[in-house]
């Protein structure tokens, strides 16, 4: 029979190794994000506003995306979400802005709203748009978000980052832009400068893909932890027919 030492020893490996796997994999999928994470200043591009349902006891039925005013994007089409409706608000700026291209805009998308579907506990949506031309000579773009639960809680995303570079509490979703050929735009789904919209196929492609990258990541952090239990029981397996 293993000893009480050697039970405690295998509980503890294997309770560290969970805590620290669901340390690194649970805060890619906490907080509402923009996916991708990047995109080339003066493309087109297609967003995903990735959406997790962070409560146990509520569903989340609203999602309200607000778009730069300071910047704003002169063209923005939106995806259906199946058993959500969309309704893409647009209005007056505060002020009017020079683009790019030296046109004056006064009027611009302001905020898009999906509301009529649910995200359970466990699970997350993604909520995607086509914009651009993004502008040139700005380095980030933040889209403040406001998610709301069937039990009437509201959560702001809107939080501006910390001088001191950690994390806020809610961040507001932010999109990074480079230069076109910066290398650290490379495999975001970042498009190359273009004065027309994505096409269809190529959306549908990149949204897979994104997908597919957080299954695998988090697939391959449960794996690690039952890998862990597995050792820990045969440790204690080996000690018992050795006693």
């Amino acid at each position: 029979m293993p000893t009480t030492t050697t039970v405690r020893r295998a509980a503890a490996v294997t309770a560290g190794a969970l805590a620290l796997t669901l340390g690194l994999a649970v805060p890619a999928l906490a907080h509402v994000s923009v996916n991708p994470g990047t995109a080339v200043k003066g493309s087109w591009t297609k967003l995903a506003f990735r959406v997790p349902n962070e409560r146990d006891n509520a569903s989340t039925t609203k999602v309200e995306v607000e778009f730069p005013t300071d910047n704003p994007l002169p063209f923005v089409s939106v995806r259906p979400v199946p058993g959500w409706d969309v309704k893409v608000t647009q209005g007056k700026l505060p002020a009017p802005v020079v683009s790019d291209s030296g046109d004056t805009i006064t009027e611009s998308v302001l905020k898009i709203t999906w509301t009529g579907g649910k995200i359970g506990p466990g699970q997350f949506e993604e909520f995607e748009a086509s914009v651009g031309p993004l502008p040139t000579k700005v380095d980030e773009l933040t889209f403040p978000t406001v998610q709301t639960y069937s039990g009437g809680e509201v959560v702001k995303w809107a939080d501006p980052a910390k001088p001191d570079g950690s994390e806020p509490d809610h961040p507001a979703p932010a999109l990074k832009l480079v230069a076109a050929g910066d290398d650290t735009a490379g495999g975001t789904g970042a498009a190359s400068p273009s004065t027309a919209p994505p096409t269809g196929p190529s959306v549908a492609a990149a949204s897979e893909g994104d997908s597919s990258d957080g299954t695998a990541r988090l697939i391959g952090a449960v794996g690690v932890v039952i890998g862990v239990v597995g050792t820990a029981v045969g440790v204690a397996g080996l000690r018992r027919r050795t006693q």
